[in-house]
């Protein structure tokens, strides 16, 4: 039995192709012209001139951008798998028969997903102490800040994919006898996670980028370190040159990152695929 396949949207006739040809050179062409507008201008303001390069040419320099880059990769990772266990756990939560329990958590994540990221970071590197808690370090800071601002926009992210499956998924799984968390754990996850992988990658990136405001607490990441150099009089104070730098390293670790996503997802959709079995005749 054959399916017909569902357009998102009417197939373009000529006419409709030929418009949008069109609209994309047009934007094409005005995306390169701003790029080109702004490149002029940093030439002609002396950014690409040596000696505000040189700086990064030195080998201490490019071996603390190295161990600053790990840093930021090393708060991410820690951030991120905390925020996917709070998430987790936050789902669990709101999936929770009692009442009291699932209103309270509504209200956490809730919470949660309001307060700005930076504010979450200020509030514990700065307001913690005040409350006798001296063992806050920056590190700390930004890791807890992102597991707890990311693990609730995940919480949210994981009760949108499971809400998405048919409900009959469920009710079949109780019919042969299975319990609420058995269907949830061999039924319903591992569909639900296929769905949300796009998002659940998109977040990720986001939680990456958001390291950046570590630098507001002190933490050692590309941010911190490239106000640190832009500083530097001597060499003619270079905060375009140390801006794009490390602004080039985190749209390198973001790329890495959505490849990485692509590969994942192509993995787990070919996993799920039934082969197809040969038949000796």
């Amino acid at each position: 039995m054959s399916y017909a396949t569902q357009e998102l949207f009417d197939v373009l006739g000529p006419k409709g192709r030929r418009k949008s040809n069109i609209a994309g050179f047009v934007t094409i062409t005005v995306v390169a012209l701003i790029l080109g507008f702004i490149v002029v201008q940093l030439y002609k303001s002396g950014q690409f001139a040596a000696a505000k390069w040189e700086l990064f040419t030195f080998p201490l320099v490019q071996r603390e951008i190295l161990e600053t880059t790990g840093s930021t990769l090393r708060a991410f990772a820690t951030g991120a798998i905390l925020a996917l266990i709070l998430g987790v756990l936050l789902l669990l939560g709101r999936l929770s028969p009692a009442r009291w329990v699932r209103t309270s958590v509504t209200w956490l994540t809730e919470t949660f997903r309001a307060i700005p990221l930076l504010v979450l970071m200020m509030l514990i590197y700065y307001g913690l102490p005040v409350l006798g808690a001296t063992f806050v370090t920056p590190f700390i800071a930004v890791t807890v800040g992102l597991a707890i601002y990311n693990g609730s926009v995940f919480a949210e992210i994981f009760r949108a994919g499971l809400n998405s499956l048919p409900k009959g998924q469920s009710e079949a799984g109780a019919a042969i006898g299975l319990r609420k968390g058995q269907v949830l754990a061999v039924i319903l996850a591992p569909q639900a996670i296929r769905n949300m992988l796009p998002a659940i990658i998109s977040q990720l990136v986001v939680a990456l980028k958001d390291t950046a405001l570590g630098f507001m607490v002190t933490y050692p990441e590309l941010l911190y370190l490239a106000k640190f150099y832009g500083t530097q009089m001597q060499y003619g104070s270079p905060i375009i040159p140390a801006a794009m730098v490390m602004g080039s390293i985190y749209v390198a670790l973001c790329l890495a990152l959505s490849y990485l996503a692509v590969r994942v997802q192509k993995w787990s959709s070919s996993s799920g695929t039934p082969k197809k079995v040969k038949r000796n005749d």
